[in-house]
Order: structure tokens, then sequence, then C-alpha cells
């Protein structure tokens, strides 16, 4: 392609409205254009990028065994009321109505769709297991849109579902796609982490997310430096100490700590550290309320403390209210307390032997705690969010390590969710009706051009995987009035395209600053440069975009040499 026939416009500054890098850059090289909040053209460099990704997806699902369809983007309201998410789902979902007013939502995602194109479609056992697909446009109303393509409310994913006879068989269909999405993301040139992560409002058993790694990512997750080990961290396994079991306890003794109700406040004052230090903390349930315990240095694992009492939000106690229970926020303590409060333990604050603790007081606290003995524990659980640093929980060998990460896929083991509410049934070999286990499995195409960004850059603009960059070569005419130097280019033009490289042909009548910070700017894996100066002498400039090498190559070599440095690139 030719620049000066090609729609391809850049920015020199930063558009204020972005905040991310991805954001900034796809704005600066015209891959995209807001259209509404949230809501982009993708422009032709950037479409480019996404049918790579697409591209990619597509071969390795059809080698994994999944069957490509599209299922409407417009769905009626009653599929998503059989199924019970026509109301929980949320303000997220765009709710339309039609002429006569029909209600109908435009899909954020088709667990529906394709469960009602299951169950009118399949009958027997003996045509399972099956797997569809598609690569379609979704829409997700986010009240606060942000960031460009990472958190956008239009967007295109890849989602795919499965349906199996049993658990079993679920199983394979989950591991086989597993498998799939970690050579999509290998081949498209990424550095990724699949971690274990919680199913959140998707519903299911089980479910992985996979993440691009990125000083920007929004997602903490830690994983191992021995093992394959991974896991967001609110759903990452600690190895929890033994419980001490002294023969006898000293009696704790009671302390002046006015106006001290922090952990930190109560450390500094008396002396000690946070971890010296037990934090109670006060959750609301339906009728009653939770007294959670952990130590003062650790972060409470909200998520585990949702899913384990089923608690749509945690909502801690607030001050008043405590007070008006006859409580003392501040010094708080999981002993003394009513015997209807259900006092929950971390395992950590167990092992603990000299503990510091809230005397029940105002402006007192207890030393010399002994938790396994005084505390009033009704159950013992993980509350804590593990760190980076601990043992690897799975090989006992390894140390966790902390990363960001950008969600761009996840795998889920729905099982019978949405099979059971809307109908979606088999007959076995003995001609009984079962109903079909699912797996659900999306993937950002998007976001992964977005998150691609994220992860390769620099001061100067893009860093493409060649895998899934727009063009392979920037080919730069630095001398487009000379004819030598003109046919010279197109020559090489010419002969990278029969070889199959895309070059993006910069024949422009621009500076050459210009042209060279374009170039870096749009991210290119390789420059190929050429002016009148260095062709007198039989040579052509090439340079590598990551490394910023440059070299000067014979004319006639310089085809096979940007074809070898594509290779090396990962360039398929």
């Amino acid at each position: 392609m030719r620049r000066s026939r090609y729609l391809l416009n850049t920015l020199k500054e930063t558009p204020k409205e972005a905040v991310v890098v991805s954001h900034q850059l796809m704005l600066r090289t015209g891959m995209i254009k807001q259209l509404a909040s949230g809501i982009y053209t993708y422009m032709p460099f950037g479409l480019r990028a996404i049918r790579k990704v697409e591209r990619i997806v597509r071969e390795e699902l059809d080698r994994a065994g999944c069957i490509e369809l599209l299922m409407p983007s417009v769905q009626p309201a009653e599929l998503w009321e059989e199924s019970g998410r026509w109301k929980d789902y949320g303000k997220e979902l765009l709710r339309i109505y039609d002429r006569k007013d029909n209600a109908f939502c435009y899909g954020p995602t088709h667990e529906e769709v394709v469960t009602d194109v299951v169950r009118r479609e399949v009958r027997s056992y003996k045509e399972l297991p099956l797997n569809l697909y598609q690569i379609q446009t979704k829409f997700r109303d986010e009240m606060r849109p942000r960031f460009g393509l990472m958190r956008g409310r239009e967007f295109i994913m890849k989602d795919a579902y499965s349906f199996d006879v049993d658990d079993t068989a679920c199983d394979a269909s989950y591991w086989l796609m597993f498998d799939a999405y970690k050579r999509i993301f290998e081949r498209c040139g990424l550095e990724f982490r699949p971690v274990e992560a919680d199913s959140g409002a998707i519903g299911g058993s089980f479910t992985h997310e996979f993440h691009v790694l990125a000083s920007s990512g929004e997602d903490q997750i830690l994983s191992c430096n021995h093992c394959d080990y991974a896991a967001n961290v609110e759903r990452c396994e600690v190895v929890e100490p033994s419980p001490s079991s002294p023969e006898t306890a000293n009696e704790p003794i009671k302390v002046a700590t006015p106006g001290q109700k922090t952990i930190e406040q109560v450390a500094e004052f008396l002396g000690v550290t946070a971890k010296d230090c037990v934090k109670t903390l006060l959750v609301k349930r339906d009728s009653d309320m939770l007294v959670l315990a952990l130590r003062g240095d650790r972060t409470l694992n909200e998520a585990a403390v949702k899913a384990a009492f089923n608690l749509p939000v945690l909502e801690m106690v607030g001050e008043d209210e405590a007070r008006a229970l006859g409580l003392v926020p501040g010094y708080l303590a999981p002993m003394g307390l009513d015997p209807s409060l259900k006092v929950v333990v971390d395992p950590e604050v167990l092992a603990m032997t000299e503990a510091v603790v809230g005397a029940n007081e105002e402006d007192r606290h207890v030393k010399g705690v002994c938790p396994a003995v005084h505390f009033d524990a009704h159950q013992v659980m993980t509350l804590r969010e593990a760190e980076a640093g601990e043992t690897c929980p799975r090989c006992r060998e390894g140390i966790l390590e902390s990363w960001r990460g950008i969600e761009v896929g996840q795998v889920f083991k729905l099982g019978l969710k949405y099979s059971t509410s809307l109908g979606a049934t088999y007959l076995d070999d003995q001609g009984k009706s079962q109903p079909m286990v699912m797996g659900c499995y999306g993937i950002g195409i998007t976001r992964t051009v977005a998150a691609a960004i994220e992860q390769n850059h620099d001061e100067n603009g893009i860093i493409w995987p060649a895998q899934i960059a727009p063009f392979h070569v920037a080919l730069l005419n630095l001398d487009p009035e000379d004819e030598q130097v003109s046919a010279a280019a197109d020559s090489i033009y010419s002969a990278l395209g029969k070889r199959g490289v895309e070059v993006l042909h910069d024949d422009s009548t621009e500076r050459p600053g210009f042209k060279f910070k374009d170039a870096d700017l749009l991210g290119f894996p390789i420059q190929v440069v050429l002016g009148k100066r260095s062709l007198n002498q039989g040579l052509v400039d090439l340079k590598m975009r990551r490394t910023n090498e440059k070299r000067s190559i014979a004319l006639a070599e310089c085809v096979d040499a940007a074809v070898d440095a594509l290779r090396e690139l990962g360039w398929e």
C-alpha cells in the first residue's frame, strides 16, 4: 500500500482526553476515531491489526474443532427472562424496544442465544460434544467508558460455547480451549499469564483469565517463579501456618491507647509492628453481621468473603451502627462478644502467640493475646489476600511474583446454569433426557490490540509484534522526486509483496525527519530506508523498531534481509 493513496493521518500531540498509553497512541496513529462516548470507528490502520488477531483466533479455534456461526446482536427479552438475567444483569444491558413495544437488548454476550440455538438443533448424545463460536460486535453500557478500547461500550469479541454430556466431557472441552487460548496469545507475540480467577456475575464453577502483562494493567496477578501456577490476587491460594498450641497461655495485659484507632497508630504507640496486631472488621449480612479477624498487615480478600457467605456486595458496618449495638470501633476484638455474632478468624491469626488486639473498650487495647486460646472463633477460613514473596501454594518450592495484567480473555466452566434454565437437553444412550453441561470462552479482540500496545511501546510510539502489525515493513523513500530512488523503492516494494510481506510504502513528499518519526510512531517492526546518498553507494538502511538497531545493506540483499529479520521476530 502506498502512503500517498492510503487513509492515514497521524497526530503530533497527544489528545487531552486520552489517559492510558494505548488510547493515546491509537488516537495519534489514526487507528480509531471516537464517534460517541466509548464508541469508536476502526480506521483502516487499526482495522488491519484487529483482523490479524481475528485470523489467529479463527485458525486456532478451527484447529480445536470449534464451529463458527454468527448470531444476532439484537436479542429478545424473553430469552433473558428465561435465564433470569433480564433483571439481574444491571444497567450495563442496553434495553431497546421495537415499534410494537417488544423488549430487546443489544447483546453484551450470547449465552442465551446460543443455548436457544442448541436446544432447537441438538437431540442426541451422538451430536455432542459441540463447540460454537462467533466474532461479533458487543455492547455494554459502561457507566464511565474510558481508556479507549480498553473499556469502551462497543467492542469486538470472540465468544465460544461448548456443550457436553457430562462434567468429565466438559472438563475435556475446557482444557482444549485453555490450550487453544495459550496458542492464540503466543501467536499474537504477547507475554501473558493464564490465571485462576473468580467467575463473577456470569456464573460457573471454574474459570481462568488470560492476562497480557503490562505495568498499566488494572489487575494484580501472582505467579510462581518455579512452576506454572498463577492466579488473580483475589483467587490466589496461600500457604497457611499451623495454629499455635501452647500448653499454657499468659494472661493478656490491658493497656491504655488513647485515641489510637488504626493498626498503624496502635503499632507505633506500643512499639510493635502491624504484623503483631490483629485487625477486626465488621461486615453486614441480611439479618446479622460477621466479625472478621486477620493479621494487621494483611489485606482482606473481599471476593473470598463474598463467595463464602453468599454476599452480593461487601458492606462494612458503619461506626454509628456499631456503637448502637454496643461495639467500640477502633478497639474491637473477637473475644468477649455477644455469642450470636459469628466470628471468623484467619488461620494466620491462630498462629500468633503474643498478639495486640482491641479491648472492646474505648481507648484500650490488650497485649499478649494468644488467639488460639483467647478468641471465640466460630469458623476458621483464609480471609487475607496472598502477597508477592510468599511460598507458592502448589509446588511449595517457588516464590510468588507480582505482575500487573490486562485481562484479554477468559474461559468458564458454566455447568448447568443456562442449559437448565433454558431447557437445553439431549437424549442419552438410554433414551433419557439430560441437561447439557456448558462451557463459555471469550476473547476481547479489540481489547487484545489495545493490550498489545500497552505492553509494546516506548517514548517514540508503538512497537508492534510482527504477528499482528498492521504492516510488517515501512518502506521510506527519502527522495521521491528522484527517478532512480523511486524505481529502486518500487522494486523493493514489489519484491517484498511477492514474498508475502505487507508494506506501507511512504512515497509522500514529507521531509525525512517527519517520515522517520511517523514510522516510529506507527510502530512498523522493520523500516527499510533508501535515499539518493545511500543508493549512490548501492546501499539501503534497515532499522529494527524494537531495538533501534540500524544497518546498511546492499540493495540486492535488502529483501532477503528484511524477510529474515521478520522471521526472527516471529512473523508467520
